[in-house]
């Protein structure tokens, strides 16, 4: 199997698992015969050749599987005489593929159904990447650093869930509620990947690379919907960076030390394209003015011509927009280096009771920055030290730890 026929099965895979759970419902047993499709592709492909259409190959086939399992299903049910005879539609046993699904379509609505508001964070994640993403359990275990027999309860009591709640397979009335869910678990994605909150490394570059694959999929189906695109270039312009984050062991390379050689070139031009078109769209959202700061940021020449003033300005109005404690660290750390350390501490004291983030390192290592820029290095050191033993990431341990013993 290619390369270019992996990336195919990938993309199509939820475009094929839509077009059967849209026809059938059965989203469990839907998503079965799809992976199985899929596998018989794997299979028969590279010796037979790929067909000439490959997403109603994998249609027809998964139809027929889905055909075996439901029947199988009913059988069993008769059996065991727990509910009653149901009988499958005629036409349900023969499908071929319908010319009229719109595989764009049936993408977006199975994004909405793994982001249904009964799941918690975590789920919507979980089977976002199972159902849309492609990935296997096995592999999303991994990425969360979770045994996989824990990943399949959690992804299995998610579909659950999902039937409890009587999902249908159609867009939901709050579909501007329900895009906001599905836009703030692919930035979860990414995320993870680009800082993992836990283990060895610093970052998980096929997650992230997931998430930007998923936020391009959600851009093609809305095109015009402006923080779609703000939250696919603030990826774009973040994940620029990533070559230039680690050093040859892994450890970690703060922003203001890093070579901007190595930042990807293409992804800035991308990024900055996409929200240069955006903006004036309009209404300007959280995801636009991140994807601007950031975009200010990777078109710096060097981190000491950085237009500071202009990213306060960016957050004063994203502090607007949103309540995030994280908004509003980022906005000390901007005044900070716009103004001077002690503004910052100052605008960081008003912050630092905050529940939300009091206990997260990331607050402490603002604040030991900041100490160490104002010529306290004992305060720096002993808010360093703090810092290291609340995250939960090595890289990040290591780094705190270092500067800390700097001092």
């Amino acid at each position: 199997m290619t390369p270019a026929s992996e990336d195919l099965l990938r993309e199509l895979a939820p475009q094929v698992l839509g077009a059967l759970v849209r026809r059938y419902g059965h989203f469990d047993t839907a998503e079965d015969a799809v992976q199985e499709a899929l596998l018989a592709a794997t299979q028969q492909w590279p010796s037979e050749g790929r067909p000439d259409d490959p997403r109603a190959w994998l249609i027809t086939v998964a139809s027929r599987r889905l055909t075996d399992l439901l029947r199988r299903e009913q059988a069993r049910q008769r059996r065991e005489d727990t509910v009653a005879q149901w009988v499958l539609p005629e036409e349900w046993l023969a499908p071929s593929a319908d010319k009229a699904d719109s595989p764009q379509d049936d993408t977006l609505i199975l994004l909405f159904l793994c982001c249904h508001p009964s799941l918690t964070a975590a789920s919507q994640i979980a089977l976002t990447l199972r159902a849309v993403g492609g990935l296997t359990t096995a592999e999303i275990a991994r990425a969360f650093l979770v045994p996989e027999a824990t990943m399949t309860r959690r992804i299995t009591r998610a579909k659950q869930s999902v039937k409890d709640a009587g999902a249908r397979f159609s867009l939901p009335p709050d579909r501007a509620e329900r895009l906001d869910a599905v836009l703030k678990v692919i930035y979860l994605i990414f995320n993870e990947g680009y800082a993992s909150t836990t283990g060895p490394s610093l970052q998980r570059v096929e997650l992230a690379a997931e998430g930007i694959r998923l936020a391009r999929m959600v851009h093609r189906l809305l095109p015009d919907d402006s923080e779609v695109a703000g939250l696919l270039a603030l990826m774009l312009l973040t994940d620029a960076r990533r070559p230039a984050r680690t050093g040859p062991a892994g450890e970690l390379i703060p922003m203001a030390e890093q070579d901007r050689s190595l930042w990807i070139r293409s992804s800035i031009d991308e990024g900055v394209e996409l929200i240069t078109e955006a903006l004036p769209r309009g209404p300007v959202g959280p995801y636009q003015l991140q994807a601007a700061i950031a975009a200010v940021h990777d078109e710096a020449p060097t981190a000491e011509e950085t237009d500071w003033p202009q990213i306060v300005a960016l957050y004063e109005v994203l502090l607007q927009l949103s309540d995030n404690p994280m908004v509003s660290l980022n906005h000390v750390v901007a005044v900070a280096m716009a103004r001077g350390a002690d503004t910052g501490l100052e605008l960081l004291a008003r912050i630092e009771d905050d529940e939300r983030i009091a206990k997260d390192h990331r607050l402490h290592a603002v604040r030991a920055h900041l100490l160490e820029m104002s010529g306290d290095p004992a305060g720096a050191r002993t808010a360093y030290e703090l810092a290291a033993r609340l995250t939960t990431s090595v890289p990040q341990q290591r780094y705190l730890n270092a500067k800390a013993a700097a001092l």
